[in-house]
């Protein structure tokens, strides 16, 4: 008999559908379009007759079936995964793994959610030993105060009182003593009984006592509870709060609740507050500039700047911590707060920059700076090539000097001479009197065959303005007609006395092209300077002034330097002007690398965060954050300076009529680039000076550096041409200048560019107009015609009359009215012109008061081209 047999003992076949493919306990199920699903079925059996008995066939009761044991749970697993598989759309891999995967993300989760809380709970466990420690240092805070207030109460009470306030202590002590009738348990032990514990050994909790921790034990229990039910109680009320925790430990001595613990920081903030303020309060000496936020007086005073602000709503005034006040205000809250004030002014911070002059034995020789001075064309930089046996005059543009060259020459003798080279033409007035103010000496160049020039004058006012000796130089002796003794005497109405007529100013005849005379230059170059006694400090900070400047388009901003005193070195923070930076390279004038540049020596620095003006004075600094608070004053004073240049013009009537007048004015905008900074500067000076009250040229933007896109962008926002001055547009430049219509002219000679520049200035002028006389006319008679109106007859007695002339009619030789005529005629016939001696007929426009015997005066106005 099969199994089956022996579990169907009721003779019914199992309910089973379909052929044998199905597996056994699964049915399947049909869905539209041809789908099928394999449901797992689950037979119950239905328990009958009393617990205990037999089932109806003895099927409790019966046998396992043979085989393996628990195979048909293995299936029913196996058979259930297979179909929830195929119902995911997996396979059975696949869902195992998938299962797997949510099983460990569970026990990850769980895992974190535990840490977390064992996290939480350390958190709290320390904040509670904080505070437990906190209040047992309270606590014993005040046992010794209660202590010192005691022996001093003893210490101050009657010798016979003693026995008698000993005893009660006695009676605490002595443990033979009967208890209080009250049943109260002892909260803290006594002295004796702590003295005893220090003796033995310790233990934990003994070593945090020590520490100023306090140790939670279990309470003891009153001998009688219904004695001590209410002292339960109020134990009961201080354990704390009562969670699963405490009651699976079985904690008596449980933690303190989250809301004490905060009663009890309160408590202490309050209690630290209390002590600060019975604190005696320093006064302090407070910094006050021009002008001050509230939150950075606060600081200064060492006060709360609510409390400032405080104050200040009392005084009626409603800021805020970062709003900023003037100095006389800050007084006042200083003062008011109990500290001393001292007033600072915001230009203090300049001092310091330019230190003291040096002690003279800290002092060294230094080698003399000369400039070199005179008129164009006079060979001031052939003279210098001379000297240096170069040809720096081939490089320059034209033949004439454009920039301040420096340049340090050594003499055969090993003696060094540093030279300034400055442009003579008029435009560069500047670059000289900087030259003239950095020199020591200054070599006035004047060619024998041209004599005394305006630049040649005007070398002479800077010489004398910086209070620099000089020394003549005669050039060009070589030539047929030079003549160096007239260039001495012209020399005498400009007070330049020379030795041979009784002065004290040395002449020397030289010829750079021949290179005659050089010897005796140097040799007076070099007599002057020792007697001037040149001498500085070079063991100092590094301080001089900036000869030149301009914008390099590989290496940046690149600033000529001299240096006056100190040594300059490689990576010092250096302040120029409005411009500062860390020197990244040192190059002498042949471009070669050098470590640091000592007084008299000329040097090209690199570095700077842009191109410093000619002629500031530089100086090293010890920070970053000196150097930016001494550029942030000066770029804030030039703003200050330019706005109130823009707003100096006043807002009245007359001012503003003023201005309206002055708007008639033609103007010619420009946009300048030059190849430094000193150009630039001499341009737009020599701009100013070329217009008249009616054009005028306006340089919109001057700068040293090469043509940008910006420049040309606005270039066009201005409507104005760009000169460039010996530099050059990019390709982008280029290319943006010819789509936006804007012209660049490049220029190499500073002549050209001024001529271009007058001749369109020239351009703006209104043609003039001039008045020629023709002739004169008298009245002999004065008809009175219909509809033409009055018409004299005249005789003309000079010149010519010409119809649509000018004319102005005289009586008795006062000017009565100027107009022109309308009708000219002889006879009845319209003429263009009447010569003298004959008789003709004449009416003017719009005039009719004439009288016989008045003259008539005409003439012609011809227009002609205006210049500058």
């Amino acid at each position: 008999m099969s199994d089956a047999d022996e579990r169907n003992t009721s003779g019914r076949k199992p309910l089973s559908l379909g052929g044998g493919s199905t597996p056994s306990g699964t049915v399947r199920q049909s869905f539209p379009r041809g789908r099928q699903k394999a449901v797992v079925v689950e037979k119950k059996r239905k328990r009958t007759g009393t617990p205990g008995a037999p089932g109806p066939a003895g099927a409790k009761d019966a046998p396992a079936p043979a085989g393996k044991p628990g195979q048909p749970d293995k299936d029913r697993t196996r058979a259930l995964i297979a179909a929830k598989a195929k119902q995911m759309g997996l396979s059975e891999e696949e869902l195992l793994k998938r299962q797997a995967a949510i099983q460990r993300a569970r026990a990850e989760a769980e895992s974190r959610e535990a840490q977390k809380r064992a996290e939480e709970e350390e958190r709290n466990r320390r904040q509670n030993s904080e505070m437990r420690a906190l209040e047992d240092q309270r606590e014993r805070e005040e046992a010794e105060r209660l202590a010192r207030e005691a022996a001093a109460a003893r210490r101050d009470a009657p010798p016979q009182a003693a026995p008698a306030a000993e005893a009660p202590a006695a009676a605490a002590v002595d443990p033979a003593l009967p208890a209080e009738p009250s049943g109260k348990p002892q909260r803290k032990a006594d002295k004796a009984d702590k003295a005893r514990d220090r003796s033995e050994p310790e233990d934990d909790g003994d070593m945090l006592r020590k520490l100023g921790g306090r140790v939670k034990e279990k309470k003891v229990e009153p001998a009688d509870k219904t004695a001590g039910g209410r002292a339960g109680r109020d134990s009961r009320r201080h354990t704390g709060k009562l969670t699963i925790q405490n009651l699976v430990e079985d904690d008596e001595g449980r933690q303190r609740s989250l809301a004490s613990m905060r009663r009890a920081r309160e408590r202490e903030k309050m209690r630290r507050a209390q002590l600060g303020q019975g604190r005696d309060k320093v006064a302090r000496e407070v910094v006050v500039p021009e002008a001050i936020t509230i939150q950075d007086l606060a600081q200064r005073m060492a006060e709360r700047a609510a409390d400032v602000v405080k104050y200040l709503m009392t005084q009626g005034q409603m800021l805020r911590a970062n709003d900023v006040i003037d100095a006389d205000t800050a007084e006042l809250i200083v003062e008011e707060f109990g500290h001393s004030v001292k007033r600072v002014s915001e230009s203090d911070v300049e001092v310091g920059f330019i230190s003291r002059d040096d002690d003279s034995g800290a002092k060294k020789p230094r080698p003399p700076v000369v400039t070199v001075m005179g008129h164009v064309d006079h060979g001031k930089t052939s003279l210098l090539d001379a000297l240096r046996q170069t040809d720096v005059a081939a490089g320059e543009a034209g033949g004439i000097t454009q920039h301040i060259g420096a340049y340090q020459v050594q003499l055969k003798g090993g003696e060094r001479i540093t030279f300034l080279d400055t442009p003579g033409h008029a435009a560069f007035s500047s670059m000289r009197a900087r030259g003239a103010q950095a020199t020591d000496i200054v070599i006035l160049v004047v060619a024998a065959d041209d004599g005394v020039m305006p630049q040649t004058i005007e070398a002479i006012k800077h010489a004398k303005a910086a209070n620099a000796p000089i020394i003549v130089a005669v050039n060009k002796v070589d030539k047929p007609d030079a003549n160096p003794e007239k260039v001495l005497q012209e020399l005498l109405q400009y007070e330049v006395f020379v030795e041979s007529m009784g002065g004290d100013v040395q002449a020397v005849k030289v010829s750079a092209l021949k290179k005659t005379g050089l010897d005796e230059l140097t040799e007076a170059i070099n007599l002057q300077a020792e007697l001037l006694e040149l001498k500085a400090n070079p063991d100092r900070s590094a301080e001089g002034v900036v000869i030149e400047s301009q914008i390099d388009k590989g290496r940046g901003p690149v600033a000529t330097v001299l240096v006056k005193r100190g040594t300059l070195k490689r990576g010092e923070i250096v302040v120029a002007g409005a411009q500062w930076g860390k020197v990244r390279a040192l190059n002498n004038e042949r471009g070669q690398q050098m470590s640091e540049a000592g007084p008299s020596l000329p040097a090209e620095i690199l570095g700077l965060d842009g191109a410093p003006e000619p002629g500031e004075v530089f100086a090293v600094v010890e920070s970053e954050a000196r150097a930016r608070e001494l550029v942030d004053y000066r770029q804030r004073m030039m703003r200050d300076r330019s706005a109130a240049s823009r707003t100096s013009k006043g807002a009245s009537l007359e001012q503003m009529m003023a201005r309206l007048q002055q708007s008639e004015v033609a103007e010619l905008a420009l946009l300048v680039k030059a190849d430094v900074q000193g150009s630039a500067e001499a341009i737009s000076g020599a701009m100013d000076k070329l217009g008249n009250e009616e054009v005028r040229a306006r340089v919109i933007h001057s700068a040293p550096g090469g043509v940008s896109e910006s420049d040309v962008l606005l270039a066009r926002a201005s409507g104005a041409p760009i000169l460039a001055f010996n530099v050059r547009a990019n390709k982008q430049a280029r290319d943006l200048a010819e789509r936006e219509g804007v012209e660049i002219r490049y220029y190499s000679v500073i002549y050209n560019l001024l001529d271009d520049v007058k001749s369109a200035l020239e351009g703006l002028l209104t043609p003039g107009q001039r008045e020629t006389f023709i002739g004169y006319a008298e009245i002999k008679e004065v008809f009175n015609i219909t509809k033409v109106g009055k018409v004299a007859g005249c005789r003309v007695t000079e010149g010519v009359v010409k119809r649509g002339c000018g004319v102005r009619l005289l009586r008795n030789d006062t000017v009565l009215h100027e107009g022109k005529l309308s009708t000219l005629k002889r006879f009845k016939d319209e003429v263009a012109e009447v010569r003298a001696g004959v008789e003709c007929g004449m009416a003017f426009e719009k005039y009719e008061d004439i009288q016989v015997g008045d003259l008539i005066e005409c003439f012609q106005v011809e227009e002609f081209k205006r210049t500058l």
